[in-house]
């Protein structure tokens, strides 16, 4: 029982996440086609199995429920020159108000409320930028844009034109393909800056195969923003809080859920958005999942019960980080890591346009599944 508690102990501690993981091994370019990824398959409660991710369809079974993320990046990433000349890289994270636009800069410590940048891009015409105030949580500042820019779909248009796609900065290998290669092919809703990305993964071939599987696809959406790839900084996770994110569950998801369970189809997850969308939903609702619109907050960590998702296919992630709290509440915190140490071994890509793991239900721990309906 000691042994128990000890584990549970160390699970709430951030410093138990951290594995070692050399440069080489952060995937620099995607691989092509999308599916010949390679796919780390941990299909129940001991070992796993080496493939491409070309193989999904045949670890999905007819009636399976596969849930993905539409969200879009937009091209976030805008360069702009102060009056005094010198330059300033400008990320566009998510809407205040109006056309007011919460932004990271880089430098930021002289940029003060008042002042106007000028947004350039190549021989486009200059666009005067308002700082408008400081936001402390983020360091952040907030943007006066043109005044069309109210959301998401209305700034997109500007930030075509002025903007680039905003890569980790851990990816140093920048190609013309990116802007396509960044997105999933069912991104259709913008006003994300990171990739949903474990959805890079299925192309339009494979999408077709596990249709013709019998599975079904439904989407959600999460625009994904800087917080879900920030380190966590906190040692005490009992303690730790995330950012809020914006997600949009519909009615079309909600009784596409329903429906695959009543056949007795498993719901699987297709990223760790669509996780934390589905179960930050459910959880606003007592377990059930609702239609819901609007922020979520959810911390998911080892202990957590799922009401909705029984697996997942995921990338691999940065030590410290929320997302491997979360693929560690699916299957434990040591196993996950010693499938990290196993993936090292065989040569596997880390990150954003690396290789993939598919997390059957078979694989969840039983005091992490969701209870039968």
């Amino acid at each position: 029982m000691s042994d128990h508690r000890n584990a549970a102990s160390e699970d709430q501690r951030l410093s138990s996440y951290v594995f070692d993981l050399p440069e080489s091994f952060i995937a620099q370019r995607p691989v092509e086609p999308r599916h010949a990824a390679r796919l780390l398959a941990v299909e129940g409660p001991e070992g796993c199995s080496h493939h491409t991710v070309w193989k999904l369809q045949e670890l999905l079974q007819p009636g399976d429920l596969l849930v993905v993320n539409n969200t879009r990046v937009l091209k976030a990433r805008l360069q702009a020159r102060r009056s005094s000349g010198g330059a300033v890289e400008l990320l566009v994270l998510e809407p205040v108000h109006g056309s007011d636009w919460l932004c990271l800069a880089k430098p930021a410590k002289r940029l003060k409320p008042g002042e106007v940048l000028l947004l350039e891009h190549g021989a486009e015409a200059s666009i005067p930028l308002e700082i408008v105030s400081v936001d402390e949580p983020t360091g952040g500042r907030v943007m006066r844009f043109p005044p069309e820019c109210t959301s998401a779909e209305a700034i997109e248009a500007l930030l075509a034109r002025y903007g680039e796609m905003p890569l980790p900065p851990y990816i140093h290998q920048h190609s013309d393909d990116d802007d396509q290669r960044y997105q999933t092919r069912f991104a259709s809703k913008p006003g994300a800056v990171a990739a949903p990305t474990a959805g890079l993964h299925l192309s339009d071939e494979l999408l077709v195969a596990i249709r013709d599987r019998g599975v079904q696809m439904v989407t959600l959406t999460l625009h994904v923003g800087l917080g879900t790839f920030r380190p966590v900084e906190t040692e005490d996770l009992s303690q730790l809080e995330l950012h809020s994110e914006w997600v949009e569950v519909s009615d079309d998801c909600v009784e596409a859920v329903a429906r695959c369970r009543a056949r007795g189809g498993r719901v699987i997850a297709v990223g760790t958005t669509s996780v934390r969308s589905l179960e930050a939903v459910a959880q606003l609702h007592g377990g059930v999942l609702k239609p819901h619109t609007g922020p979520v907050n959810l911390v998911i960590q080892p202990g957590y019960r799922f009401a909705v998702v029984q697996g997942l296919l995921t990338n691999f992630h940065l030590p410290k980080s929320s997302l491997l709290l979360l693929v560690s509440a699916l299957i434990g915190r040591q196993r996950l890591l010693s499938l990290y140490e196993e993936a090292k071994a065989e040569g596997y890509r880390f990150f954003s346009y690396g290789d993939a793991m598919w997390i059957a239900p078979e694989a969840v721990l039983a005091s992490a599944r969701p209870h039968q309906p």
